[in-house]
């Protein structure tokens, strides 16, 4: 059978014992992607028959090929598709064959959709790339391949399709395969399987073609069920990046993530990157009930056998192979936005489940990139990261770069390699720990961070808690956002990147006090989860408290103790928050103060109650 006529079913072939291959299919526009997975999926007998009589029904509406059965219809699903024969979104397919499962990703191939592309591609182990006939390799063959490549597969068959086109010429398919050997080798593809197929026929697909009796390798199903299917993360070391700290009550606190590699098992240690604290596994959650163990790709949530500081973005990894703890990288980018990169710009990056505010700079002039250029970059997070290289951990070795305004992702890329500090830089041991001052003080020390509009009430509650707290004999400092932009900020503005330095800043302060065994009250707007999240980090292990003063922008408006809103309204002020720029209220924050019910003195003993709660202070 072939094109030319309507698709009646072919037998099912029977049903086995089956491993998973993830692949996609890439290419040019027009090169027979979608034609390729349809009639592979046909003649397997994968199709159901109600989806064979609407082939045939839509064939005759949007075919290519007068009534014969268009394949490309069983993927191209979107009506926009259909309307202009192009793929547009990915189209992922489930099905067998005999001897191996698949899932397959039927990715776009005009450039405007290369982002979707590389979607696909990231979850994939093996790329058939398919090439016209009548063409040869194009600029999208290259770009593919290097796409692929970037995401680690090595695996690629390339399909040379339309060879019915040119007769079954088997000089048209060394040539092209030879030049494609040529790619493959500059990329780093190390297995690569080229098989001359017509799409349409199903010539070389499931079945050996009479028209190229010249070609003695694989059918692509062969090919296909003999790919490498090595499950992804096994053999690595363990790694869980941390997505979710769970306390649904006093007496239980988890970690909740997928796992991205390795084994864990109850009693084995782990250390938390990149704050380097140890504990050892006391239980694991696995699947809602209680495991003695976990792998690769398992959801869990792991007990340990004593509390320590650990938030979303955290890795836990066994002591001897840890994420390294890093703010300077390098790495190999995708561009993916119509808007170049802009080094003087903060993005966010995502890397595992961390998001921090990023810089990318290059090491030369050439720092920008343009929309589905590749290239390698420098990458400065505003805090310590756990890091891995992708090449060995492609689970927590992967990022995304974010645009802060749009959220729109503009970039995806993997991790190269850390780049040290400075050699001439180096931590220095405090003569006095903080246990010895807390001991001295009578109290521990911690960060107090304070955060909401403008107008909320911040610095009044801050105020409060520090005359309440210091009559009780603790000590204390005020942060204050507004006095520390006459000294030590005032260089920063109120762009992105000046508020994430700004908040920045004042988490090193809080922190250097904390570790001496002061209370830090810091009140600043502080607008974004990533620049809370990004304070949190800094203070490592230190108790730290998110107060959300939860202030109606209202009320805020009336009070408008700077008239920062009047001025605002006036167009004096630009950017203020909550009026020209959003503010992400916390999503999980310690303590909540709704100040519109709460006078500065009952805000201040809330908390302080709290602070009693973490073992901070005694009651006061």
């Amino acid at each position: 059978m072939d094109g030319s006529t309507l698709a009646v079913r072919p037998p099912r072939p029977p049903a086995g014992s089956r491993d998973l291959l993830r692949f996609l299919t890439c290419g040019s526009v027009d090169d027979g992607k979608s034609t390729l997975i349809g009639r592979l999926l046909f003649d397997l007998g994968q199709v159901p028959d109600d989806q064979l009589v609407t082939l045939n029904r839509d064939s005759r509406r949007f075919g290519t090929d007068g009534d014969a059965a268009d394949y490309a219809l069983l993927l191209d699903g979107l009506s926009a598709e259909r309307e202009q024969g192009i793929t547009i979104d990915v189209a992922y397919r489930y099905f067998s064959s005999p001897r191996r499962s698949f899932i397959v990703a039927d990715t776009p191939g005009h450039a405007q959709y290369t982002r979707n592309m590389a979607t696909g591609a990231s979850t994939c182990d093996l790329a058939v790339i398919l090439v016209d006939a009548t063409k040869g390799l194009s600029e999208q063959t290259r770009r593919h391949s290097r796409i692929v490549a970037l995401f680690g597969i090595r695996q690629v068959i390339l399909a040379v399709n339309k060879m019915d086109a040119v007769n079954g010429d088997a000089a048209v398919f060394d040539a092209i395969a030879s030049a494609y050997a040529g790619v493959a080798l500059e990329q780093g593809l190390t297995r690569v399987t080229a098989i001359p197929i017509s799409a349409r026929h199903g010539h070389n697909l499931v079945r050996r073609s009479a028209s190229t009796p010249w070609y003695t390798g694989p059918t692509l199903i062969e090919a296909l069920e003999t790919a490498d299917t090595q499950a992804p993360g096994h053999d690595a070391p363990f790694r869980l990046p941390v997505q979710y700290v769970s306390r649904p009550d006093q007496t239980f606190r988890g970690y909740s993530g997928s796992i991205a590699s390795g084994r864990i098992a109850v009693g084995d240690p782990v250390v938390v990157a990149p704050s380097g604290r140890a504990a050892r596994v006391a239980r694991i959650v696995c699947a809602g009930e209680w495991a003695e163990d976990a792998g690769a790709g398992d959801a869990v949530t792991l007990v340990l056998d004593q509390d320590i500081d650990i938030a979303r973005g955290d890795v836990l990894a066994p002591p001897a192979d840890r994420p390294s703890a890093v703010d300077r990288f390098s790495a190999r980018l995708l561009w993916m936005d119509e808007a170049p990169l802009d080094p003087a710009r903060s993005y966010l990056l995502r890397i595992g489940t961390a998001l921090v505010p990023a810089r990318v700079t290059a090491t030369d002039d050439a720092a920008s990139l343009v929309l589905n250029e590749i290239g390698d970059r420098i990458i400065h997070t505003s805090g310590r990261v756990a890091f891995d290289v992708f090449a060995d951990h492609p689970g927590t070795g992967a990022l995304i770069l974010i645009d802060r305004d749009t959220h729109a992702t503009v970039a995806a890329g993997i991790a190269l390699a850390a780049l040290d500090q400075p050699g001439d830089i180096h931590r220095v041991a405090p003569a006095v720990d903080r246990a010895a001052r807390e001991r001295r003080n009578g109290h521990g020390g911690a960060v107090v961070w304070m955060t909401g509009l403008s107008g909320s009430g911040k610095s009044t509650i801050a105020a409060a808690l520090e005359r309440r707290l210091h009559a009780a004999g603790v000590r204390t400092v005020v942060l204050d956002g507004d006095n520390l932009r006459h000294g030590l900020n005032r260089d920063l503005g109120f762009s992105d990147t000046d508020r994430s330095e700004n908040v920045r800043r004042v988490a090193e302060v809080a922190h250097l006090f904390a570790e001496t065994g002061v209370v830090a009250i810091c009140a600043l707007i502080s607008p974004t989860h990533a620049q809370r999240a990004q304070a949190r980090s800094i203070c490592g292990d230190t108790p730290f408290l998110e107060v959300f003063v939860n202030t109606p922008l209202d009320l805020c408006r009336a009070r408008d103790p700077k008239a920062l809103y009047a001025r605002a309204d006036a167009g004096a002020v630009v950017g203020l928050t909550g009026v020209g720029s959003t503010y992400e209220p916390p999503l999980a924050p310690d303590l909540i103060l709704p100040t519109a019910d709460l006078t500065p003195e009952a805000a201040a003993r809330a908390v302080a109650d709290q602070l009693t709660g973490l073992g901070v202070t005694r009651a006061i």
